[in-house]
């Protein structure tokens, strides 16, 4: 079984926690739903972060209407 198929190393059930996987990103358990961040990588909140600055940086530079 793949560990991404193993209900045990989700945190909540949601989010991909797996310290003996090596990778950073993974696919979902649905495969067609995409991929998604093992959270057991220090690396994974770093881009979480980035992509949470890049969006509040857009939401306050974007002009009101």
């Amino acid at each position: 079984m793949e560990p991404t198929e193993d209900l045990s190393n989700y945190k909540y059930g949601v989010f991909y926690y797996n310290k003996d996987d090596n990778r950073i990103i993974v696919p979902k358990r649905i495969k067609y739903l995409g991929w998604t961040l093992n959270f057991a990588r220090p690396v994974s909140y770093l881009i979480m972060g980035i992509l949470l600055a890049l969006v509040v940086v857009a939401w306050i530079i974007a002009p009101s209407k």
